[in-house]
């Protein structure tokens, strides 16, 4: 492979995802394409989104989970209500579930009487388990890629999964390992401590953030290894 493309946080932004990715030229023969998770959530179309990256994926993407994607598994699969309304209520679920064709009503559930909707939908499901079974990270020799982040003393292979899709303070100050980590989830933004600065983030200690914060007006960043290029739409 010629190049290493690294895309994070697309969150149902499904038209600049393809407009980035026909940006930087990418080449499934010649690209090694590598997505750091949140496909969902917040954006308008995060079934078509999960239809994408299913087909990239089946030409050779590596495709890592988010912390949305993990919301959504337990929503979708417990019975759990603190789980169901996080996720709808706070986190932008209710827009991925608007995108596979459910309305308002069909997801409102009794404040009195928790009761999980039964929503029923092939595509769904078939979309749900596609995420269920994506890698958590990715090592090697010079770097780790991962959704976001790592624990700064924990070997990643003893690391909580939760860790590596919620981590946020601790990892960006404590990092101090040999591998350059390159990470999503937290907007650039508040890495360069600048709200108008949604570029990628590049740590003094061999950290790299590249969520651009596209659902909120942001940017959609790609990072290019081996030459740290960065190509972005807004």
């Amino acid at each position: 492979m010629n190049r290493t493309l690294l895309i994070s946080d697309i969150h149902g932004e499904l038209e600049k995802f393809e407009k980035l990715l026909e940006k930087v030229v990418y080449n499934k023969e010649k690209d090694q394409l590598i997505l750091l998770g949140d496909y969902v959530d917040r954006g308008p179309n995060a079934k078509g989104v999960i239809e994408k990256v299913m087909k990239l994926k089946e030409n050779g993407a590596r495709v890592l989970k988010g912390n949305h994607e993990d919301m959504m598994i337990r929503a979708l699969t417990t019975d759990v209500e603190k789980s169901w309304n996080h996720w709808v209520k706070r986190c932008g679920g209710d827009k991925t579930l608007f995108s596979y064709g459910f309305s308002e009503n069909d997801i409102t559930v009794s404040e009195e009487n928790f009761q999980k909707p039964q929503l029923h939908s092939e595509e769904l499901i078939k979309h749900l388990k596609f995420v269920q079974d994506l890698e958590m990270y990715i090592e090697t020799d010079d770097y780790i890629f991962v959704h976001a982040g790592v624990h700064p003393t924990t070997p990643i292979t003893e690391t909580d999964p939760h860790k590596l899709l919620w981590i946020r303070d601790e990892f960006h100050k404590e990092y101090n390992g040999n591998k350059t980590v390159i990470f999503g989830h937290t907007e650039t933004n508040s890495l360069h401590q600048n709200p108008e600065n949604n570029n990628v983030f590049f740590g003094n200690n061999r950290i790299i953030g590249i969520d651009g914060g596209a659902v909120y007006g942001g940017q959609l960043n790609c990072l290019e290894l081996p030459s740290k290029k960065v190509f972005f739409v807004i």
